[in-house]
């Protein structure tokens, strides 16, 4: 008897977990392939364990009879149970070997009926996981809407900024399908980080389920339509990431183009009202903070007691320095040991300083009088000067902190800065409107740690660290600044 025609009906559900992939999809091959050997190993165990393996069952011999007609031509012949598929994998894992071995035998052995989404989402967060610096991530505030910091009343300002709201999973995952589902079509994949303390959401959207025709296999893999969220513990802030930078080309009928910009203005918006009730609405704040580095973000917009000590502060925020910047006592009313400690990393050892005066005098003294008057000689230069580098690293110390060293936890590898003061004009005269959208200057920094870099300038006498703005010391703790009269105008991007 035939199989009837199944009949597909149009729904705004998300996408299910377990939707398979066909194994036979090439980009599935990329998929697996991005991850090492042992990463590749590590997952499918876990998909094998007695937990998962529910979700994610493999292929057994007692399926043969829905495979193929050529089945017994495949190189991987079905194991009987799954103990014996878990056996392979550990001979795979006590011999050396290459991964592409490990991909080979998830897709045309074990797996060969597909790899549901839900695998897919594992794989791409793992590989976030092993590769902490993979994509670009974006600092945003949670902050109360209706609430501002003149209110009367027992609100304080840190009341205000440490609204957090309570998250409970399912509720949030239902309530962010209720508002992309009329845009796009979704399959969502919330997961705790095993380096950091934060939790991912992954995104993946295809177009409306009203769209025709159907869309290929290898569109469920396309890393363009995928976003994730951060979610960091006990902070007000939320960290947004594109997999891609640039979007799948828009085809005829598409009624949303799920392009870069137009994925990232849906689920931000999406994301604050899902988080709302009824009487607390929350909406999303740039913070001017974008990383390629997670521990950066964690460090300058996280739960840590760095987020509002950075450059000059960061020295008591991490313990460099005992006391406070803010403590009224004078040093005569401290024991001698604090105010040694306070002093040692700001100041340079007085006596030492005045010892390397008195031998470059002395050394002056015994030279002929021929040699002190050597124009060379009377002209030194000011750069191999001990005690002028030792001002100068007093002065880079006093205005990074330990902000661009090896105790640094938050490296930038970008900051944009847009100056909108036009050479030869009153920077102090009076103007309604600032325009941030024609800057008479941009500048662009990029690296491993911009701010290392720039420390490394002041330190050299390139530039000047005592006329430096706070913005590219580290102060401010941005990454995106537009600037008007020398101060920083707002957020930026």
């Amino acid at each position: 008897m035939p199989r009837p025609k199944s009949i597909r009906a149009p729904t705004t559900a998300s996408l299910p977990n377990n939707l398979r992939i066909p194994s036979t999809t090439p980009s599935l091959v990329k998929t697996l392939g991005k991850l090492p050997r042992q990463s590749l190993l590590d997952l499918v165990f876990q998909w094998l364990d007695d937990r998962n393996v529910q979700q994610f069952p493999p292929f057994l011999e007692a399926d043969e009879e829905e495979a193929p007609d050529d089945e017994g031509l495949r190189p991987y012949p079905a194991e009987r149970t799954l103990n014996d598929v878990r056996n392979a994998y550990q001979e795979l894992q006590f011999r050396k070997g290459g991964k592409r071995e490990v991909v080979d035998r998830i897709l045309d052995g074990d797996w060969r009926h597909g790899i549901t989404l839900r695998q897919v989402a594992m794989i791409d967060l793992r590989y976030i996981d092993d590769h902490p610096a993979s994509l670009r991530w974006t600092a945003l505030e949670l902050t109360r809407i209706g609430v501002s910091s003149t209110e009367a009343g027992d609100t304080s300002i840190a009341d205000i900024s440490a609204c957090i709201p309570r998250i409970h999973a399912s509720t949030f995952l239902s309530k962010l399908q209720e508002q992309i589902s009329p845009l796009v079509k979704a399959h969502f994949y919330l997961a705790r980080s095993t380096t950091h303390p934060l939790t991912f959401l992954r995104i993946f959207v295809t177009h409306s389920p009203y769209q025709n025709p159907r869309q290929a296999p290898d569109t469920l893999t396309d890393s363009s339509r995928v976003m994730y969220v951060a979610f960091p513990d006990s902070c007000p802030y939320v960290y947004t990431s594109l997999a891609s930078t640039t979007g799948s080309k828009a085809t005829a009928g598409t009624a949303v183009a799920t392009d870069a910009r137009t994925l990232q203005r849906i689920v931000r918006d999406a994301v604050p009202k899902a988080l709302s009730l009824p009487h607390q609405r929350y909406a999303l704040k740039s913070t001017s903070l974008t990383a390629k580095n997670l521990q950066a973000l964690l460090a300058l917009r996280g739960p840590g007691r760095s987020n509002k000590a950075n450059g000059a502060f960061s020295i008591f925020a991490d313990a460099v320095l005992e006391g406070s910047p803010l403590d009224p006592r004078p040093s005569n009313t401290i024991s001698p040991e604090e105010h040694q400690k306070q002093t040692t990393y700001s100041q340079p050892d007085q006596e030492k300083e005045n010892k390397s005066a008195d031998t470059d005098k002395e050394n002056d003294a015994e030279e002929p009088a021929s040699q002190q008057n050597v124009p060379s000689r009377r002209a030194r230069d000011l750069e191999t000067d001990p005690r002028t580098a030792k001002k100068r690293k007093r002065t880079v110390q006093s205005r990074f902190g330990i902000s661009g060293t090896s105790l640094s936890a938050a490296p930038l590898d970008r900051l944009d800065a847009r100056l909108l003061d036009l050479p030869g004009v009153d920077s102090n005269a009076d103007d309604d409107e600032d325009d941030v959208s024609r800057p008479a200057l941009a500048l662009t920094f990029t690296g491993t740690d911009v701010i290392s870099g720039i420390r490394k300038l002041a330190e050299l006498g390139i530039v000047d660290a005592e006329r430096m703005p706070s913005w590219m010391t580290g102060e401010e703790g941005i990454s995106v600044a537009v600037v008007k009269r020398r101060r920083v105008l707002n957020d930026g991007g």
